[in-house]
């Protein structure tokens, strides 16, 4: 019988990943274990209300520039107080939504930051990773394929 440890895919320090009820596009990802929260890069967020429940309207741009940022309505999950790498406290707002890394399709909450000034717009933290994944630090891109890799390693 093989451990459950076994059963895991495994994944680079980077990753395409995809968030289809958001966009069809595949986004460059950083794979952070050191993260508890996932984070996307969101500009223009806004709070409403629908049929009395909390929503967010939200700008989503993982082009960095090369494609058109996409406006996009959400159930806000939560709201959350999350510490960044340096430090820093900041209170976010929680959205759920379907991430694919590879051929696995699971729901995974992310916290809605501006990440422009980051390399990488979105980042998987460590509970998103958790029991579906291991985390091979010193490749990259190991759930895209072939062609995807080539031309993204180049």
């Amino acid at each position: 019988m093989a451990s459950r440890e076994n059963d895991r895919a495994l994944v680079g320090w980077r990753e395409l990943v995809a968030l289809p009820d958001l966009t069809s596009a595949r986004i460059p990802a950083k794979i952070d274990t050191g993260a508890r929260t996932s984070s996307l890069h969101a500009s223009e967020v806004e709070r409403f209300e629908r049929d009395g429940q909390r929503w967010l309207r939200f700008l989503l741009d993982v082009g960095h520039g090369s494609s058109e940022p996409v406006t996009v309505e959400v159930p806000r999950v939560d709201r959350r107080t999350i510490t960044s790498s340096n430090g820093e406290t900041e209170s976010r707002p929680i959205i759920k939504t379907q991430l694919r890394i590879g051929s696995l399709l699971f729901p995974a909450e992310f916290s809605l930051s501006d990440r422009s000034d980051m390399k990488f717009p979105i980042l998987i933290g460590r509970t998103a990773l958790r029991g579906r994944f291991l985390v091979d630090s010193g490749r990259s891109y190991l759930q895209s394929d072939a062609a995807e890799r080539r031309t993204l390693l180049k």
